[in-house]
């Protein structure tokens, strides 16, 4: 697993065991995904969850709607186990999750973690009975529940009162802030309540999702503020593609370098048969970015310009870095520390010796009418110069000896890791 390496202040906050994975305390922030396969279809879904997981989703989330899903469940966690996957597995329930639990027992004992909406709980006497029956599940199976506020399912009881409320003061506030309130008060409201019914305090993670950037930094703010419970963060909605990930990471990183958030998902809506891991990925990079965690080698690799005509360094930089992707799985359990290890590919004269020196491993392509050489530096020297048709075969190779050499754990100390 990647370990943290941040000196970002964090919030305080309790600590709530999830599987083997702990989300909040002083644990590095975790990051999650969610199937989007039909639950029902076991061999389907349990496929997917060892994808996300290989892919470093600390914890999978799967959607529990129908009785076919809810028996599924234990089908699934025989296939996960069947293969090694460990991964702790949530429940997404909407609506009819009292049901489900209640019903299918076996659904209930092997799931991680519950999800419930307090949107979508029930209406009227009914929320409240139902919601008490889940929480009494959880408690009688020892379960953690997030309990997710989510903008376009908030209880709407709760946001007419205090809009109704808000009518009646001399000066009212804005829709806007009345809305974010009503956010954090059917979060806290709904947590206080578990508790009551028996929940313990280390049992609860609250999460307020909003589509909006700026709508979601103001009400986390605020959330964190009044509450010690671990907080899930995700810009619900985030859309497609580019527009998805910029959103997203608008939204998180404000509130990461603030110290708020234990553990994040990236809603990315995915192209027609994209690949789900992109959430993934995108969550990773996030935290790495930030320098909150370390995750896989990052490679710097220049934009290019009139220099760099060729498309040599483009598409060398995108081998080593589908190359390090690839070899993660194994490297991390083999190699430890190796996440932090930085690769240069720079496409020419101007910035490659420079870059190439601050990476562990780098390589200065030649640019337009430069001498057709690649000079390469290992740990800030030069080392060697490549030339000819091998050089991608032969850097790649550098990298593989290099990882080898630096992250074999000493033979006294199999458990070391290399910090950088």
């Amino acid at each position: 697993m990647a370990h943290a390496s941040s000196l970002l202040p964090r919030r305080p906050c309790i600590a709530v065991r999830v599987g083997q994975v702990t989300v909040g305390g002083n644990a590095p922030i975790v990051v999650q995904s969610m199937t989007n396969t039909d639950t029902a279809d076991a061999k389907a879904t349990a496929s997917q969850v060892a994808e996300l997981a290989q892919a470093g989703s600390e914890l999978v989330r799967i959607t529990v709607n129908t009785e076919e899903a809810a028996a599924a469940v234990p089908v699934i966690c025989e296939r996960l186990a069947v293969q090694g996957v460990t991964v702790p597995l949530i429940g997404d329930f909407h609506f009819n999750g009292h049901k489900l639990l209640s019903k299918y027992p076996a659904c209930a004992g092997m799931l991680d973690k519950y999800r419930i909406n307090p949107g979508n709980v029930g209406r009227g006497r009914k929320k409240d009975e139902q919601f008490a029956t889940i929480v009494d599940i959880a408690c009688r199976y020892d379960k953690p529940v997030r309990i997710g506020v989510n903008w376009g399912s908030l209880d709407q009881e709760l946001a007419v009162r205090l809009m109704d409320d808000n009518a009646r003061l001399p000066e009212p506030e804005p829709v806007g802030q009345v809305m974010h309130e009503a956010m954090i008060l059917s979060a806290l409201e709904s947590a206080r309540r578990a508790e009551d019914i028996g929940l313990a305090h280390d049992k609860i993670i609250l999460s307020v999702k909003m589509s909006g950037v700026q709508d979601l930094i103001a009400v986390y703010r605020k959330l964190a503020a009044r509450c010690d419970y671990p907080l899930h963060l995700g810009l619900t909605e985030a859309g497609m593609g580019s527009k998805g990930i910029v959103a997203s990471t608008a939204a998180l990183a404000v509130l990461l370098q603030e110290g708020i958030g234990d553990t994040i998902r990236i809603s990315l809506t995915p192209e027609p048969g994209g690949d789900r891991r992109q959430e993934v990925i995108v969550a990773q990079e996030i935290l790495q970015a930030m320098g909150l965690r370390s995750f896989t080698p990052q490679v710097t690799a220049c934009p290019g310009c009139g220099r760099t005509s060729s498309d040599y360094f483009q598409r060398l930089a995108q081998d080593i870095q589908h190359y390090l992707r690839q070899q993660m799985p194994v490297w991390r359990e083999r190699y430890p520390g190796v996440e932090a290890l930085k690769v240069a590919v720079m496409g020419c004269v101007v910035n490659g010796p420079g870059e190439s020196k601050q990476a562990h491993i780098g390589i200065s392509l030649p640019g337009t009418g430069e001498i057709p050489v690649a000079p390469v530096y290992v740990d800030g020297e030069k080392t060697v110069t490549l030339k000819g048709e091998s050089i991608a075969a032969e850097f790649q190779q550098i990298v593989a000896d290099y990882v080898v050499r630096r992250y074999t754990p000493h033979p006294s100390n199999p458990s070391q890791e290399v910090r950088e």
